[in-house]
């Protein structure tokens, strides 16, 4: 099987099997602990909390682990604004955020709080004049991702970072799709918190991260709490979070090469659809965009039918999202960036990651011609 889908998750690097093993194995005590098995975890923890800072030029005590990208998000946002909720009520967000984000700020509006969605251009980028329009008094945090999980497109964080410091305003980033891929760096792009995930950069699933700035002050969502200083419950993953930098660590070493790699193979996989002249239209935006995430509108033929006959054909694409699967509506994002229902129904998603080679591309582009072929005829060349 030929994976294309490394956007919605990435295999666990053997470098990352073998930290969790030797982990779960010499360190297993719970870092809470006062023994000194408990104490050897917590170290490790200490060191792992230290490597991650690093990468995003950040400070270790800034670092709580979690257990993925979604509850990183859902906990960073809730602790920040309940620290400053007598401050006002408005929060900023876009219309393209991951599901996670787009939900929690759906149910904050059940809560009391009024949430602007910013739009987006047709490449699905934020103007930083709708977003200084959108600031009011009660603006208390907004949250803006660095790059769109099904086009890619990158947002100009730093830009932004400064616009809303100026204002006073706290600045989350979900950079759970590009963390250790392009660099992110906390402090001069004046972000005060950020969410990661581990098995989007060849770490284990059920791992993640928040970085907050940690001169900012956090209200604890679940009061009482011990674990992480007080940020979330349960019993510190150790092992998990032990593979998680070690892919991390791997990944970030090797970022500026890789990315050259996948502009090399996302290059080669345009240049052929546009030689066969396939009806096909990339989305995103042409420069500020990651290289490994390609999105693609088959003009005339579903996305599902296209996801399902590339798995037929033993390729795996999807449809956008993984989080939003099963769901009937088309994807938000191509909403937002101006398509209609119809030629929203039509976008897959094609993400390119480490083990992705040259011949990988070539066959999906000869499948995606005997496909268009196939179900729409011949067509003029």
């Amino acid at each position: 099987m030929i994976y294309l889908d490394y956007a919605a998750t990435t295999p666990m690097c053997e470098e990352a099997i073998a930290a969790y093993a030797e982990a779960a194995a010499v360190y297993f005590g719970n870092e809470n602990s006062l023994h000194d098995i408990g104490t050897k975890a917590k170290q490790l923890l200490t060191l792992c909390r230290r490597e991650l800072a690093a990468m995003i030029n950040g400070e270790t005590e800034g670092v709580y682990f979690t257990s993925g990208g979604t509850e990183a998000n859902m906990l960073a946002i809730r602790s920040l604004i309940a620290a400053r909720r007598h401050k006002g009520n408005h929060l900023i967000t876009t219309e393209i955020e991951h599901a996670s984000l787009y939900h929690l700020f759906q149910q904050l509006e059940t809560e009391g709080y009024a949430v602007t969605y910013l739009p987006v251009d047709r490449f699905g980028r934020i103007h930083l004049a709708d977003l200084e329009r959108a600031i009011t008094p009660q603006t208390i945090l907004a949250s803006i991702q660095h790059a769109n999980s099904e086009i890619g497109t990158i947002q100009p964080l730093a830009d932004i970072g400064r616009l809303l410091r100026a204002h006073g305003i706290l600045f989350h980033s979900d950079c759970v799709q590009t963390f250790a891929k392009i660099q992110l760096d906390v402090k001069a792009m004046a972000i005060d918190s950020v969410s990661i995930s581990a098995h989007k950069v060849y770490g284990p699933k059920g791992v993640g991260a928040v970085y907050i700035d940690p001169h900012l002050h956090w209200k604890p969502v679940f009061p009482g709490t011990t674990h992480e200083s007080g940020f979330r419950p349960g019993t510190v993953n150790v092992p998990g979070i032990a593979a998680f930098i070690t892919a991390a660590k791997r990944l970030y070493g090797r970022m500026e090469s890789e990315q050259t790699r996948l502009e090399q193979l996302r290059r080669r996989l345009l240049d052929a659809i546009a030689a066969k002249q396939l009806p096909v239209t990339v989305e995103g935006h042409p420069d500020c965009r990651l290289a490994h995430i390609i999105g693609l509108i088959v003009n005339g033929l579903d996305g599902q039918l296209v996801m399902l006959e590339c798995n037929r054909a033993g390729i795996a694409i999807s449809t956008g999202s993984a989080c939003q699967v099963g769901l009937q509506a088309p994807s938000r994002t191509m909403i937002a960036v101006g398509k209609t229902p119809e030629e929203a129904k039509q976008f897959v998603r094609v993400s390119l990651g480490m083990a992705t080679t040259e011949i990988e591309i070539d066959q999906l582009v000869s499948t995606l011609e005997q496909l268009i072929r196939t179900r729409r005829g011949a067509w003029t060349r």
